[in-house]
């Protein structure tokens, strides 16, 4: 079991920056892929970013230059540096980490820019 922790959320205004971070913690268990998705109210939960163990990474077109992903393997942690927010970039954010065939997902944190 594998048990996923977000944190940096916040409330923001246009045009600044927020750090998220996620903290993966269980017993045996080598994540493959961590990936960070969001949820805007109204809609399907979307790919925001996501990195392999071996540091390959995958953008959303609408993050790309904006947003980077990385991933620290000694602390089961991954982050997501977001700049230059706006306010289509409101949602709940969760972390999912891979795990063989098996996915887990963080609560989620809120981040919301005011225009």
């Amino acid at each position: 079991q594998v048990h996923l922790v977000e944190s940096g959320g916040g409330l923001v205004q246009d045009g600044e920056s927020l750090r998220l971070s996620c903290l993966a913690s269980g017993s045996g268990f080598s994540i493959n892929v961590m990936g960070w998705y969001r949820q805007a109210p109204g809609k399907q939960r979307e790919l925001v970013a996501s990195i392999t163990s071996g540091g390959y990474i995958n953008y959303a077109e609408p993050v790309k230059g904006r947003f980077a992903i990385s991933r620290d393997n000694a602390k089961n942690t991954v982050y997501l540096q977001m700049n230059s927010l706006n306010v289509e970039d409101t949602a709940v954010y969760y972390c999912k980490a891979s795990v063989g065939v098996q996915s887990y997902w963080g609560q989620g944190t809120q981040v919301t820019v005011s225009s």
